[in-house]
Parts: C-alpha cells; sequence; structure tokens
C-alpha cells in the first residue's frame, strides 16, 4: 500500500523512525517546524486524498476558516466553515413601480380609541359621532298599542311596560317595508297569468287594498283587459268613467283632480280605473290606449297595478311588460293551473324578461277547485326555483264571493297573506 502525506505537510528527517507515540496536532500551520516531527497514520489505497468542496467564494475567506478546514482533515472530521450570512435571492424580478395615495392613518381617531375611554388629541371626523356613543345605552321600550300589554300599560298608570307583542312587533315591521318611500317615478307592477278564474282580479285587489292602507302616496289599479273586466266590481263605485273616457279626454286632465274624477276610490285610499262594459268596445282598448293611461298614471301616483287580461298574447301586453318594475304571477291550487303559471314563466323568459321573472312574485291562490288534492309545499318548492318568492292565499268566503271587498273584514290569515305579498313587491321595487 502507498502512502503519502496530505498535502502541505513537511516531511520526516531521513534515518528516523517513527515511535508509534501519537503526538497533538500543532495549533497552527505555522508552529510546524523541521525540528518537530509527527506521525503521519497510513492512509487508504487512494492516489489521492478528496476533500470536501469548498465554494469558490470561500477561499477568499479568512485566514482563519482556511485553517480550522485543514486541522479538520488532519483529524479526520468534516470541516466546517463559517459562511457569511447573505440575502437569498429568488429570482430577479424587474422594477415594479405602484403609485399609491399616501394616507396618515395615524392622523384620524378610531372608535378604538374611544372605547378606551382616551381623549382624542386630534380632530374627530363627523363619523365619530355616532347614535350608539351619544345615546342613552338604556333603550326604553315603546308603549304598547295594543292587545293585554296595553292594558297592563293602562291599569298600571304607565308603571309596567311590556310593550308590544310579538304579533304587533310582526305587523309594524311589514307596515315599515310596505310604506318605504319608492325613487325614480311610478312604479309599474302588472298581474298577470296565462288561465282565467284563478283570481288574478282578486290578487290584484288585495294587493292594491294592503299598499294604500299603508303607503303615504298614491296606489292606482288599472284595469287593461281588452274583453269586459270585472276589477272595479271588488269596489264601491263612484264613478261610471272608464279607461276609455279617461283616453278620450286625456287633453283635458292638467291636475289630479281632473284625473280623479274618472277612478273609483276605496275606503282604503286605493284608486281604481275601471275597464269598458260596453262589450263592442273591449276590444278597442289597445297598447296605444295603455299608453296613454300609463302616461297620465304617472304624473300622479307611485305605484301602478294593472290587472292584466286573460292570456298573455294580447295586444295590450307587450306595453304592459315595457313598463313593468316588477311582476306578479298568480297561480291556483290545481295540478294543470300550476303549470300554467310555470308555463307563463317559461313564455316570459324567452321572450327577453327573463330578469323580471327572476324579480317576480308567485300568488298561489289556494281557494280554487282541487287545492286539497294536491302538494301545495311542493308547487312551492317549484316556484321559488324559478321566482324571488311565493305567497298563498288562503281561502275567504268574500273573496269566493266574487263582488265588493272590505279589507277590515277580511280573515285575519287573508290580510297577513296581502300584506307579505305587498310587502314583498314593495321590496322588489
Amino acid at each position: 500500500m502507498s502512502t503519502e502525506e496530505p498535502q502541505k505537510a513537511v516531511k520526516k528527517p531521513a534515518g528516523k523512525k517513527s515511535t508509534g507515540v501519537k503526538k497533538e496536532s500543532p495549533e497552527r500551520i505555522s508552529d510546524v517546524t523541521a525540528a518537530a516531527p509527527r506521525d503521519v497514520e497510513q492512509a487508504p489505497e487512494v492516489s489521492t486524498i478528496s476533500l470536501p468542496a469548498i465554494p469558490v467564494s470561500l477561499t477568499s475567506s479568512t485566514e482563519a476558516d482556511m485553517e480550522a478546514s485543514l486541522r479538520a482533515v488532519f483529524s479526520g472530521e468534516n470541516p466546517t466553515v463559517s459562511v457569511p450570512e447573505e440575502p437569498v435571492v429568488i429570482a430577479e424580478v424587474d422594477e415594479v413601480v405602484v403609485e399609491v395615495e399616501s394616507v396618515d392613518t395615524g392622523s384620524l381617531p378610531t372608535r378604538r380609541d374611544r372605547l378606551s375611554g382616551e381623549p382624542a388629541t386630534k380632530p374627530e371626523p363627523v363619523s365619530m359621532l355616532t347614535p350608539e356613543r351619544v345615546l342613552d345605552a338604556k333603550k326604553k321600550r315603546d308603549k304598547p298599542t295594543e292587545g293585554w300589554n296595553k292594558f297592563v300599560y293602562d291599569i298600571t298608570f304607565h308603571g309596567v311596560n311590556l310593550g308590544d307583542s310579538p304579533l304587533t312587533r310582526h305587523r309594524k315591521a311589514l307596515d315599515a317595508s310596505i310604506g318605504r318611500p319608492l325613487t325614480g317615478g311610478t312604479k309599474f307592477v302588472p298581474v298577470l297569468t296565462r288561465k282565467g278564474g284563478v283570481g288574478k282580479t282578486t290578487t290584484t285587489t288585495l294587493l292594491g287594498m294592503a299598499m294604500a292602507l299603508v303607503r303615504e302616496d298614491r296606489v292606482l289599479a288599472i284595469d287593461a283587459n281588452p274583453d269586459r273586466g270585472t276589477l272595479a266590481e271588488r269596489f264601491n263605485k263612484t264613478t261610471e268613467k272608464t279607461v276609455r273616457d279617461l283616453v278620450n279626454d286625456a287633453a283635458k286632465i292638467l291636475t289630479f283632480n281632473d284625473f280623479s274624477e274618472y277612478v273609483n276610490r276605496d275606503k282604503t285610499r286605493l284608486d281604481v280605473l275601471a275597464s269598458d262594459t260596453d262589450p263592442f268596445l273591449s276590444e278597442a282598448f289597445g297598447a296605444n290606449d295603455y299608453n296613454i293611461v300609463s302616461d297620465l298614471a304617472s304624473r300622479y301616483y307611485s305605484i301602478a297595478l294593472t290587472d292584466c287580461g286573460t292570456g298573455i298574447i294580447h295586444s295590450v301586453m307587450g306595453a304592459t311588460l315595457k313598463r313593468a318594475d316588477g311582476l306578479v304571477i298568480v297561480s291556483g291550487g290545481s295540478f294543470d293551473e300550476a303549470r300554467l303559471a310555470s308555463e307563463t314563466l317559461t313564455w316570459l323568459e324567452s321572450n327577453g324578461y327573463g330578469d323580471l321573472v327572476k324579480n317576480s312574485i308567485v300568488a298561489i291562490n289556494t281557494a280554487t277547485q282541487g287545492t286539497n288534492l294536491i302538494k301545495l309545499r311542493e308547487i312551492e318548492d317549484h316556484f321559488k326555483s324559478r321566482v324571488r318568492e311565493t305567497v298563498r292565499i288562503p281561502y275567504d268566503a268574500m273573496l269566493a264571493a266574487g263582488s265588493y271587498i272590505d279589507f277590515k273584514k277580511l280573515k285575519p290569515e287573508t290580510q297577513e297573506a296581502a300584506r307579505q305579498l305587498a310587502s314583498l313587491v314593495v321590496d322588489g321595487l
């Protein structure tokens, strides 16, 4: 076996043999002299001794790092080299310049500062002056307005205030929803279906009464049936004039008082325009006539409901849908009536009124024939997949009579359904 001394090792003097005693390695290379012999262990059978690769950048390091590496080789250990910490560059990226408007957020007081009780040292913006900060945390109940709670409040000389009952609070919430102000001009809401006899005119009446009772502005119901309509028969007539008279005298109508002469006014404050009663003139009411009536109504009313005729392919329907801001589809409680109502939605979608369909409400009249044999929940689930919401209208003897309707004398559940329908329609406007 051949032996080879490590690189830069000092040769032993001739004629001297190794004593076999291992001596400690010198502390520095400079301490090794010719007078200091040392034993060198026999190296493995290799022609060269491989040292661990040291990066080029490290060969120019300090002298101490090099000496430490050689010392480790002599002692059989792995060399350790101190590597200077340098930032790691993942990738070279072109310079990106982003212009950001500088905002001195430290100069603005925050709500957290106020909650911690620290007084503001800088001027506060107006947004910091909130009702929660100013008003007393102890909110007093509003005095009850009806029922047992009001009785307790009165007999205790206002000492015990239970507030309104949940039912009363619900009714007031509906009133607030129905009565919310609208912007952007008159809102037109057609009530339509492809089948007659499902309660379209009744639904228009209930919807208009529920709105007019609560809202502070004016609500109008227009009977736009090209055939003989029966909307005015749900009210006590205060005039014999019809939409035909209004169209003929349109140029003379300059004020709301002039318009009022042509409408029937219910005690709920709902105004109704009756259709033609002459069967020979009923077909004369077309799209142009409807536009004239709508233009006049838009001067004085915030909401105009349109009781459309049976079917959807008649002359007035095109003009009605072009002005529509909301939509109510009426369905009966039987299988075929529900199918026809769903087909109405399909026809509207295929004729460019898809957005109107998504925002529409389906009123399901459960007083029609065959309702007791139908799973109404399944019908509701079907329509809810296509429209915004559905409302059930329960059976009521006054509605079934097909004549004059007194809203206050309807069953409580019927009034509730009408109010829910009105609230949902206003929400969509």
